[in-house]
């Protein structure tokens, strides 16, 4: 529940010495973005209570929508400040610094008008139509250049505070700064508000449905204007003074922040074929069963395994965050290599349940605290501590070093190694200290190579989501996000442009190759048939039963299931160097059936017209 605090009315502040979270709980205002410009009005009261109805929040959006699509392209792109947000750190908390002491008070002011908001709602004039498409808007927006000027989604953010993001085709998002909170945190705050919007619409059909928020909050339609106290529900737009320096320094970040952007990618990927409950039919941990399908597909690829990181949530201790599971262990690596060889299918299947058993294990020793990421992390900034406590110039715990040229804290993904910086640092006499000083678990290559996550992976979501994402870690690898539903997968895969669509192409073969060697195990798969009145088809009959009228026909499964032996180009998982020959093996199953029925008579009331087969999940 802490995280809580931190989810609303939070920035993350830039210093000289790191970043801190700051939280404004007499925040009553929200700050709405629209073509890089800045507006806000008050949505609550002095307690707490919304102010605002419906009809209020249209007719200021309108009027903000309004008045942005008045302001030339021009004079937005000089004015787009939230672009700062996105600067190196160290280069935000100096020009920060310059607006909160600047004889001018006006931009002070917008500063901490925007600090303070509740939330940061960012209207986009964009209409992204894929899932990819939408995807990148709402991690990073888009770069655009119209006659030399940025009239993307990017400029459009502001990337310290939680950001609701809405774009022209109500394609809609969440973007939240990771430092106060993690993943379920928001993912909660999205399904009250998915939740919300269902009963909020039943409400317009029965009047007496509930409300998640009935009875916390008065409705503002009937409450007495007098009673709302001091609050302005007019929206205002903040207009900042462009100093030369501010001017120089928000160039720079645009030119900054389009290079980045174009130096990543993203593909999404919605598997239908199956999801959790076929999973858990074949005894599988749900998401075990997809760790090893981004293990495969990568071996697949590039016939090695590389260091991977999957969160574990330890909510059960006090301000507890996260542990890391390194996916990676002799178990996996046994699993890709037999599943990548022409292997029999039994030995693929026996070496996945080896390996998604271990992942299981490690997952909840590190739920309750007995991984070792977070650990050495702890022990390694003591050391850090103590070297800065002699003098010495090292990095600190808050991820900055003396120097200026490092900006990158050790022991994170993409950071720089403890080995590289000693070599750096050789020829001077705090280099010297540091390198005599060293622990030599620090100095071991395998921390750096612990440090360095090429496969980066979160699993976050439930029906409220469509797609869950984040960028690569590290100049050569990939984020991954992905939801486990009932009945699909979603997955979202981003990389500084190492095939990324081939990836995701090859993840999607993995799957349905798995499902293959299911069906070629065990005929008698559990499907959508196992139900109790399947059963009852399947025993055999103590007495003649009545003679049916009509036909057999094939039960409709349910939306995003299709049969292996009748979807569309479901081959090997890597096309032409696949090692399934699936027109072979369904040709051969359906002859061992054929001669496995061959000669039987039946006389009850089963063997009576021809039965239609139901398709497996």
């Amino acid at each position: 529940m802490y995280q809580f605090t931190r989810l609303f009315g939070a920035a993350r502040i830039p210093t000289e010495n790191g970043c801190l979270m700051q939280t404004d709980e007499k925040a009553r205002h929200v700050v709405v973005m629209c073509r890089s410009q800045f507006y806000w009005f008050d949505v609550m009261d002095d307690n707490s209570d919304l102010i605002m109805s419906e009809k209020d929040l249209v007719h200021n959006l309108q009027a903000i929508m309004h008045d942005a699509m008045e302001t030339p392209i021009q004079e937005a792109a000089r004015s787009a400040v939230g672009v700062l947000s996105t600067e190196n750190r160290r280069v935000w908390a100096g020009m920060r610094d310059h607006i909160l002491n600047h004889e001018d008070n006006t931009n002070r002011e917008c500063l901490q008008i925007v600090d303070s908001a509740l939330f940061v709602l960012c209207l986009d004039d964009s209409s992204p139509e894929s899932l990819a498409e939408i995807s990148t808007n709402m991690l990073c927006g888009s770069s655009v250049i119209e006659k030399g000027v940025q009239v993307g989604t990017c400029t459009n953010r502001w990337y310290d505070k939680l950001q609701i993001i809405v774009c022209k085709n109500g394609a809609a998002g969440i973007n939240f700064e990771h430092t106060g909170v993690d993943g379920h945190t928001v993912l909660r705050f999205v399904s009250d508000v998915y939740t919300d919007t269902i009963l909020r619409f039943a409400k317009t059909i029965h009047g007496g449905s509930p409300s998640l928020w009935a009875s916390v909050s008065p409705d503002p339609a009937k409450r007495d204007p007098e009673s709302f106290g001091n609050v302005s529900t007019t929206p205002h737009k903040l207009e900042w003074t462009m100093v030369p320096e501010l001017s120089l320094g928000l160039r720079f970040a645009e030119t900054r922040l389009a290079d980045l952007i174009n130096q990543n990618e993203f593909q999404t990927l919605e598997f239908e074929g199956y999801g959790s409950n076929y999973i858990k039919t074949m005894g599988f941990s749900p998401d075990a069963y997809v760790q090893m399908a981004f293990q495969a597909s990568y071996y697949a690829l590039y016939g090695r395994v590389e260091c991977t990181y999957e969160p574990a949530m330890t909510k059960q201790f006090l301000h507890g965050r996260t542990e890391a599971i390194r996916t990676v262990s002799q178990e996996v690596v046994d699993f890709v290599r037999t599943f990548c060889e022409d292997a029999p299918a039994k030995a693929k299947i026996d070496a996945l349940k080896a390996a998604c058993e271990r992942h299981v294990q490690r997952t909840r020793q590190c739920s309750k605290g007995l991984g070792q990421d977070r650990h050495l992390y702890a022990l390694y900034c003591l050391w850090q501590r103590g070297i800065l406590d002699e003098g010495c110039a090292s990095p600190s715990v808050d991820g900055y070093v003396s120097g200026e040229e490092q900006e990158v804290p050790f022991g994170s993904p993409g950071g720089q190694s403890m080995i590289s910086e000693m070599s750096a640092t050789a020829s001077t006499g705090s280099g010297r200290a540091v390198a005599r000083d060293i622990p030599a678990i620090f100095a071991d290559s395998a921390w750096d190579k612990l440090n360095t996550t090429i496969i980066s992976t979160s699993n976050c979501g439930n029906p409220a989501l469509r797609m869950f994402g984040f960028g690569p870690v590290s100049a050569d690898g990939f984020g991954i996000g992905y939801i486990i539903k009932e009945d699909s997968i979603s997955v979202c895969v981003s990389s500084k442009h190492r095939q990324t669509k081939r990836f995701v192409d090859t993840l999607h073969s993995y799957m349905q190759d798995v499902r293959y060697l299911f069906k070629q195990l065990n005929r008698k798969v559990v499907s959508p048939s196992t139900t109790k009145a399947r059963e009852a088809e399947t025993r055999q009959a103590a007495a003649p039963l009545k003679t049916p009228k009509g036909k057999e026909i094939i039960t409709k499964m349910a939306s995003g299931t299709s049969s292996p032996s009748e979807s569309d180009g479901e081959g090997g998982m890597l096309g032409g160097y696949g090692y399934f020959d699936v027109g072979s093996l369904n040709k051969l199953l359906s002859e061992k059936e054929e001669e496995a029925t061959a000669g039987q008579q039946v006389t009850t009331r089963r063997s009576i017209g021809r039965k239609l087969p139901l398709a497996d999940y």
